[in-house]
């Protein structure tokens, strides 16, 4: 009796971690997903709206439309993994208040990606691209492509003499509480 009581408690105690281990990467994705999301949106409303028409160099794409291609990006890769469909589709020469607008709406749509995940959703496989991947790999891409971005986008704003969000938050005084 007493090793039937410890081998259900072993297994309760197994299941209870192995779910807990799951709902973790879904909690550090999202969380990821949440600090890169706000410093995209703090970045976009940084620039002022005259350079987001400015480019690096010719061939490369305006700050305008960097922000797009993000707004686009998101709404595209996390509809993947949503129920629904989502398009946000503005254009690199759109205002700032607009493509602002668009960051932000993509980002809330996956945001809400991130929120409908469970066990059982997370590991179900869609089409992107060529490849078969979980919807939890899906939304994981879409971190990556995220942060790939900010990393270009940090540098137009360097060279506007603007200093990206993430190093005003690494080298902020600590607060005196």
């Amino acid at each position: 009796m007493k090793r039937c009581f410890i081998t259900i408690l072993t297994g309760m105690f197994l299941c209870i971690a192995t779910t807990r281990a799951g709902n973790t990467q879904f909690v550090e994705g999202k969380q990821m997903f949440t600090g890169i999301r706000d410093n995209l949106i703090q970045m976009a409303e940084s620039m002022p709206e005259e350079d987001y028409k400015f480019k690096p160099t010719s061939e490369i794409r305006s700050f305008g439309e960097m922000v797009a291609h993000v707004a686009n990006a998101q709404a595209a890769i996390c509809s993947m993994a949503a129920t629904e469909k989502k398009t946000v589709d503005p254009k690199g020469t759109a205002s700032k208040a607009d493509l602002v607008s668009a960051l932000k709406e993509s980002s809330a749509f996956c945001a809400a990606a991130w929120d409908g995940l469970t066990e059982a959703t997370a590991a179900e496989t869609v089409a992107m691209g060529k490849t078969q991947r979980s919807k939890l790999g899906v939304l994981t891409f879409n971190n990556l492509h995220d942060f790939e971005e900010y990393g270009y986008m940090a540098v137009y704003l360097r060279l506007k003499g603007i200093v990206p969000p993430t190093t005003l938050k690494s080298v902020a005084p600590p607060s005196s509480k």
